[in-house]
C-alpha cells in the first residue's frame, strides 16, 4: 500500500461535511435533551415527598398521630414534645441533621389538616401557583 505524502490536511469540503453532520445531529438531539432536566426535577419532587410521607406514617404509628403543622417536618428530626410523644423513635424518622429540600433548594411545606396531611413544593420560582417548572406540586397529586 502506497501512502500519498503530498496530502497533509483535510480539504475544505471534508471539513464542511463534518460540520454539517454535527449540526444535523445537534438539531435532532438537543431538543430532546432540553426540558428533561426540569421533568426529572418534577419526578424527583414526588419521590422525595413519598419518602417523607413514609417517615410521617412511621411517626404516626409510633406516636398516635401526625405532627401538627406548627411542629412541621422538624418533628421527624427531633422530638418536639417528649412528654406527649413518649414512643418517639430513638433514631428519629429521617437520617441526617437537616430536612431534605426540593430540587430547587427550597423547603417542603407540610400541612396537617385534622390528621390529613399534604406536602407541597412551590416549584422553581418558589411562589404559589405557576406553570411548567414553576407549578406547585403536592403529594396528593403524585402518582
Amino acid at each position: 500500500m502506497k501512502f500519498d505524502s503530498k496530502r497533509k490536511a483535510f480539504t475544505l469540503i471534508e471539513i464542511m461535511v463534518v460540520i454539517i453532520i454535527l449540526g444535523l445531529l445537534a438539531a435532532f438531539v438537543i431538543p430532546n435533551i432540553t426540558g428533561k432536566s426540569e421533568e426529572a426535577k418534577q419526578k424527583l419532587v414526588c419521590i422525595q415527598m413519598k419518602s417523607l410521607n413514609e417517615s410521617l406514617k412511621m411517626f404516626k404509628v409510633d406516636n398516635g398521630g401526625y405532627p401538627t403543622s406548627e411542629e412541621g417536618l422538624k418533628a421527624l428530626l427531633t422530638n418536639p414534645r417528649p412528654s406527649e410523644y413518649t414512643s418517639y423513635s430513638s433514631n428519629a424518622y429521617i437520617e441526617g441533621k437537616n430536612l431534605p429540600k426540593d430540587p430547587w433548594n427550597k423547603p417542603y411545606i407540610y400541612l396537617n389538616m385534622e390528621d390529613t396531611i399534604d406536602l407541597v413544593s412551590l416549584g422553581a420560582d418558589g411562589k404559589e401557583g405557576g406553570k411548567n417548572e414553576n407549578r406547585d406540586q403536592k403529594l396528593s397529586e403524585c402518582k
